[in-house]
């Protein structure tokens, strides 16, 4: 027990779950007497650590703000008993977690939640369990479906994200936890961290199934993950999406253009906006979205571009500030005007500003479909293709390219959490890649004026395969007129997902099919004289896993095989990218 600014520090307290676990919290308060709203962290990534006490909120400035901060170890995590299972067990633990606050003397049983990343995952799964006495939550960069959107996008494996994330921060971070249950020596962990520094080789091998580092229980919810490609009931039961409905509270929802988790924050908002059990549910859902990735919230640099000064909280936007102004209204009862706000908060790239609107998406925005044009040589940036307002005629040759899982399309940037070392995320010029015969680049003419798309973007995809199943993907790109060429936002398709992603449905090789690329969303300024561009490929490794163009099981391939892909632009198959163009005085 101790002073800091008047605040008195309680460690390690326990809380006893329903299940007869403990978990372990940090209790920061103000050193006056009385009962005050409480704001809770559910982390898996170590309550002491300086990240958890001052991100995205800093615990001293929160009870210095009349509010008791308490920061939990999850179960099998740090300095908390059980095991640890992502997301499964954050229901339960969370109600009883954010009951056990509501009961203690110094809280007058408000309680609010917040954090980011898996630390939105937990306050967003208490909520599906509606504890009474949880009255807001601030879940930054987080899913709305832990299958689509975090373990899986497209129907592709997350790959780099979901091994990075494995072998750092759920294994050999919390090694002394595991190592302890599990009964591992020195040498398991050795082995760990020789895989976590050979990242690279590791999201090589194959089958995904059978990699060796991870096995023996220390992380059987990765090959879980990979053993359940379709959203059955094993994602169904810890979707957040299912449950909108039925949540009653209000949330601050943050994130980035360039997060990983993007297409969850806006669905959160969105849905919540829309199916929110209550009114308060309804009207008290905020949206802020920078120009950040999951790593650089805050920063004005992102990847290797540089936002301006309004992209950082130095200059821009203060994102706690804003966080305990929310608090204030929903647990404090402040008349502060959060209920007059816009309700949504973005960050325009290439203007580099903060603009607040009424609603998302905008209903102001038109989508306008460019269809890709070519004289059948579209590969590179060197080809000959281009994008075109106006329809293609039956006279557009198809652009043909060779897919070789051996030789894929590497990740630069975008929304991507991976080792840093490895795959960095953010925004970065894209010219290597599209320097590339297996990377397809349709461009337009230099704009004459600005032009700003902001809102969901879109790739309909008429195009055929040697292959039983394989991948397509597409990327968004603003060309300037030196020719760097900046990634705006990216997606990917695997084709027997093209339909359902509950039902996979094999191709027959040589046929059409039209493949919908959901690349989520951005707000970008194309500047006068900057051109848009669009990329069309099969590969984005190691952001995604490799698909080996069998048609065998996910996961099961020891072997990968090339395949011929067909990308067809015609009055029949008019493939386009369509993008929600707002109007400009």
């Amino acid at each position: 027990m101790s002073n800091s600014n008047s605040v008195r520090f309680d460690p390690d307290l326990p809380i006893m779950l329903r299940d007869g676990t403990i978990t372990y919290v940090d209790v920061f308060r103000p050193e006056t007497s009385g009962k005050f709203p409480a704001l809770l962290q559910r982390t898996p990534y170590d309550k002491q650590s300086p990240n958890s006490r001052s991100t995205p909120l800093d615990a001293i400035r929160a009870a210095n703000s009349g509010y008791v901060v308490v920061i939990q170890d999850v179960r099998g995590r740090y300095s908390s008993g059980g095991e640890f299972y992502p997301f499964v067990d954050e229901i339960t633990d969370g109600y009883d977690s954010v009951e056990w606050v509501a009961s203690q003397s110094w809280c007058n049983g408000r309680v609010g939640m917040y954090g980011a990343s898996y630390v939105g995952a937990t306050q967003w799964l208490a909520a599906k369990a509606n504890p009474p006495s949880l009255c807001a939550i601030a879940p930054g960069v987080t899913a709305s479906d832990y299958h689509e959107g975090w373990a899986w996008h497209g129907g592709a494996f997350e790959l780099g994200f979901n091994l990075s994330w494995t072998l750092g921060s759920l294994t050999s971070a919390n090694w002394d936890n595991l190592a302890n249950r599990l009964y591992l020596s020195p040498r398991e962990l050795e082995i760990l961290i020789q895989a976590k520094d050979n990242l690279l080789e590791s999201l090589k091998y194959l089958p995904l199934q059978e990699l060796p580092d991870l096995q023996g229980g220390i992380a059987p919810y990765y090959f879980d993950w990979i053993d359940h490609p379709e959203y059955d009931e094993y994602w169904k039961a810890i979707s957040v999406r299912e449950s909108h409905g039925d949540i009653s509270i209000p949330a601050f929802n943050y994130g980035g253009w360039y997060d990983i988790f993007l297409s969850g924050t806006i669905e959160n908002f969105t849905n919540m906006r829309d199916n929110g059990a209550s009114d308060s549910s309804r009207e008290g859902q905020r949206l802020v979205i920078g120009p950040w990735d999951h790593s650089s919230i805050g920063d004005h640099v992102v990847g290797e571009v540089g936002f301006g000064s309004n992209a950082s909280f130095n200059y821009g936007l203060d994102l706690q500030d804003e966080i305990l102004r929310f608090f204030d209204y929903w647990l404090r009862d402040a008349d502060n005007g959060i209920a007059d706000d816009k309700p949504v908060n973005i960050f325009i790239m290439g203007e580099n500003v903060w603009r607040k609107e009424d609603e998302w998406p905008l209903s102001r925005s038109d989508n306008v479909q460019y269809f890709m044009r070519s004289g059948g040589k579209a590969n590179s940036f060197g080809g000959d293709g281009w994008l075109d307002q106006a329809s293609p005629g039956n006279s557009d040759p198809p652009d043909v390219y060779l897919y070789n899982p051996l030789d894929p399309v590497p990740t630069r940037g975008g929304s991507v959490v991976c080792d840093l070392g490895v795959v960095p995320a953010g925004a970065y010029d894209q010219s290597q890649i599209e320097s590339r015969d297996d990377v397809l680049v349709y461009t337009t003419a230099p704009l004459k004026q600005y032009l700003e798309v902001t809102g969901p973007v879109t790739v309909t995809l008429y195009a055929s395969s040697s292959a039983q199943d394989t991948d397509f993907t597409a990327k968004l790109v603003d060309v300037s007129p030196d020719g760097y060429a900046k990634n705006l936002t990216d997606g990917i398709v695997r084709a027997r997902y093209r339909e359902d992603r509950q039902r996979p449905d094999l191709i027959e090789p040589e046929n059409v099919y039209e493949y919908r690329i959901d690349l989520w969303a951005t707000s970008n300024l194309f500047k006068a004289g900057h051109s848009i561009r669009l990329e069309i490929s099969s590969s984005n490794f190691p952001k995604y896993d490799r698909n080996a163009n069998s048609g065998d099981p996910i996961g099961s391939d020891r072997t990968v095989s090339p395949a011929l892909q067909t990308v067809y632009h015609n009055t029949s198959y008019p493939s386009h990218l369509t993008l929600p163009v707002v109007p400009r005085d």
